[in-house]
C-alpha cells in the first residue's frame, strides 16, 4: 500500500531525481540520474521517528524541493519551528527521518544511523509547506506506532511523559555520560519526552517507585546495571496497587553496569546486535516499544521477601558478584578476573536443596513450578529482575550499586562536585558505521527556549535531581527500614508463594539433596551476563 509519494530534487547534481514513496513495508527511494535507476527501501521497523524543522540561515538553491543526507548538507542549520531562531526569509519545511538500519556481517551485525532530511518548498508560504511536510510526519508516526493512517496530524496514543531513572555508580561510573550521549539523543529523535532522575544513595529507586504516582507516566526506563533495576521492581512490588502498576507500567533498561544480564536476554530474544554497542542496542529497543513476557520469582529468607527476576543462587557465582565490588571500575572485565581468583582459592558449602522435579511433558514446554510468572510489557525492555541472593539483602553490595557520597552528606548547599549533576553544553551522538566517532549535532537537538543544547527531550521534558535524598538520616532510614532495623516498615506485596514455608515439611513428591556445595544457581534468563549464556532453554 502506498500512503504518500513525491519527487524531489538534489539541488548540487543536475539530472537527479529523487521518487520517494511512503508504504507498509517502509520508505523506498527511487534515484533517477543520467538513465541511470537505483532503489532502496527503508524498512519501518529500522526507522524510529521523525521531526519537522525551520533553517536558521539561508539556504542556497533554486529547486522546488531537495532530498539530501544529512552528510551532504553540514552548511544546513535547523531549529525549532517556534525557537526565535528560524530564518523566516526561508519558506522551505525540513522532514528529518531517522533511522538505524540493520546490516549483517560475520559477527553478526551493526546498526548503521541514517537520516534522510526532505525539504518541501513547493509553496510560497512557509505554512503551506509545513502542512505538507506534517502529513509525510504524521504518516510515517502512524505506520511506525502500527496504527493506521488517519489523520494530517500526529498525536500519541498515549500523551505521558517516561519515567527515567538513572544510576550515576553502575558499572564503572560513566552512565551519565552514556546517557548523554547516546541515548538522550536517541530519545529526541523518537520525540518522546521524559522525565529524568538521578539516584543519590542506595535502594532510592526503589523508594521513588514506591512512593510517586507512577502513573504519571506511560513506563519507567532505568540506566544501570541490574542492580538498579532489582530495585524498582521491588518497589513496584511493595506498593499496595502492585497488580495494576505491574499491568499497566512497561518497564525497559538501558544497560550501563557491569553485567547487563537482562538487556543482553531481551536484545538475545529479538536478535539485535547488542556486544559493539549495546546502549545504542537497548535504546532503540525502548523507542520502538519491544517488549517481552517474563517469569518473576518471590524469594523468602527468614527475614525478607524479595522478587527476583534474572536468578537466584549462592556459593561460586554469588562469591564472584558480590567479592568483585571492589574492582567496579574495570567494568565487567571484574568477574573474569575474580571468577580465576576464586576458583583458585576454590569453597565448598554445606547445605540442602530441596527441589520438585518437572513431569516428562514439562520439560519441553515452559515449567514453572516455583514462580510466578507475569507478563510486564516494556518500552523497550521486557522486564524480568535482578539476582536474589540468600541473606539479608541491605548488606549485598551487588544489589545496591549506589552508595552515599561522602564529600555532600553534611552539605545542605547542593553544590557537591562529586554529585554534580550537571552535564557540558557540547552533545555528541554516534553517525554512520564508524559509531565511535563523534560529531556536534545539527539538528534536533537544540531546545526552543535555549540557545545552548539541554539534556531534555524536548522543551516539556524535566531534569530532576531530589536534594533532599542527600541528607544522611532520610537514608539510613529508608534502607534500613525495609529490612526491621529501624524506621517506617515496608511490607512487600505481591503474588503469594506456591511453596511450603521454610518451617513446614516437604511434600512426598520433593527430592532433597545434602552436602558440600560449589555452587547452587537457578536462572530463568537466558544470560547472566554480557557474555555468559547460561540457561539455553529460558
Amino acid at each position: 500500500t502506498v500512503y504518500l509519494t513525491e519527487t524531489f530534487y538534489i539541488s548540487s547534481k543536475k539530472n537527479t531525481v529523487f521518487e520517494v514513496r511512503l508504504t507498509d513495508k517502509g520508505l523506498c527511494l527511487k534515484k533517477q540520474s543520467n538513465g541511470s535507476t537505483k532503489e532502496q527501501t527503508i524498512p519501518l521497523k529500522d526507522i524510529i521517528g521523525c521531526r519537522c524543522l525551520r533553517s536558521k540561515r539561508r539556504s542556497r538553491g533554486s529547486s522546488s524541493c531537495t532530498c539530501a543526507s544529512i552528510s551532504n548538507s553540514n552548511a544546513l542549520k535547523v531549529v525549532e519551528e517556534n525557537s526565535g531562531e528560524q530564518d523566516e526569509t526561508d519558506v522551505s519545511a525540513y522532514l528529518y527521518i531517522y533511522a538505524y538500519i540493520l546490516k549483517r556481517n560475520r559477527r553478526g551485525g551493526f546498526r548503521e544511523r541514517t537520516t534522510i532530511t526532505l525539504r518541501f518548498r513547493s509553496f510560497d508560504r512557509y505554512e503551506d509547506n509545513n502542512r505538507e511536510a506534517q502529513k509525510w510526519r504524521a504518516a510515517v508516526k502512524y505506520l511506525i506506532a502500527g496504527e493506521p493512517v488517519q489523520k494530517l496530524t500526529y498525536q500519541p496514543r498515549d500523551p505521558r511523559k517516561m519515567l527515567i531513572i538513572l544510576n550515576p555508580k553502575s558499572g564503572s561510573g560513566k552512565a551519565r555520560e552514556m546517557f548523554q550521549q547516546r541515548v538522550a539523543p536517541i530519545f529526541a529523535e523518537s520525540e518522546i519526552l521524559y522525565d529524568l532522575h538521578i539516584t543519590k544513595r542506595s535502594n532510592w529507586a526503589r523508594e521513588f517507585v514506591r512512593q510517586r504516582d507512577v502513573y504519571l507516566w506511560r513506563g519507567i526506563v532505568v540506566v544501570g546495571g541490574d542492580g538498579i533495576f532489582f530495585e524498582v521492581l521491588n518497589g513496584l512490588f511493595e506498593r499496595e496497587d502492585w497488580q495494576t502498576a505491574i499491568e499497566e507500567l512497561p518497564i525497559g533498561i538501558v544497560p550501563c553496569g557491569s553485567g547487563n544480564g537482562l538487556a543482553k536476554t531481551v536484545s538475545f530474544l529479538y536478535e539485535e546486535p547488542f556486544e559493539t554497542k549495546p546502549v545504542l542496542a537497548a535504546a532503540l529497543m525502548v523507542v520502538k516499544g519491544k517488549h517481552s513476557m517474563l517469569d518473576v520469582v518471590r524469594v523468602e529468607t527468614r527475614s525478607n521477601i524479595m522478587f527476583s527476576f534474572l536468578s537466584v543462587g549462592w556459593g561460586l557465582i554469588s562469591d564472584i558478584d558480590i567479592e568483585s565490588e571492589r574492582l567496579r571500575a574495570i567494568g565487567g572485565q571484574r568477574f573474569t578476573v575474580w571468577s580465576v581468583h576464586r576458583l583458585i582459592s576454590l569453597r565448598t558449602y554445606h547445605g540442602k536443596v530441596s527441589y520438585l522435579p518437572a513431569l516428562p511433558s514439562q520439560l519441553n514446554g515452559s515449567a514453572n513450578g516455583a514462580s510466578g510468572h507475569y507478563s510486564n510489557g516494556g518500552g523497550g525492555g521486557g522486564g524480568p529482575g535482578r539476582s536474589g541472593a540468600i541473606g539479608t539483602l541491605k548488606h549485598s553490595v551487588s544489589y545496591n550499586t549506589t552508595l552515599n557520597c561522602r564529600d555532600c552528606r553534611h552539605d545542605t548547599t547542593g553544590s557537591c562536585d562529586a554529585c554534580d549533576t550537571n552535564f557540558s553544553d557540547v552533545l555528541s551522538l554516534e553517525t554512520g558505521m564508524n559509531l565511535d566517532s563523534f560529531r556536534p549535532r545539527i539538528d534536533s537537538w537544540y531546545s526552543a527556549t535555549s540557545r545552548k543544547s539541554t539534556y531534555f527531550s524536548t522543551v516539556d521534558s524535566v531534569y530532576e535531581s531530589d536534594k533532599a535524598s542527600n541528607d544522611d538520616d532520610s537514608g539510613s532510614r529508608a534502607a534500613g527500614g525495609a529490612n526491621g532495623t529501624g524506621g517506617p516498615i515496608v511490607q512487600m506485596y505481591g503474588p503469594p508463594s506456591r511453596l511450603p514455608a521454610l518451617t513446614a515439611a516437604l511434600p512426598d513428591t520433593w527430592t532433597t539433596i545434602a552436602g558440600e556445595f560449589v555452587m547452587v544457581h537457578a536462572a530463568y534468563q537466558t544470560h547472566l551476563s554480557t557474555d555468559c549464556y547460561f540457561a539455553t532453554q529460558s
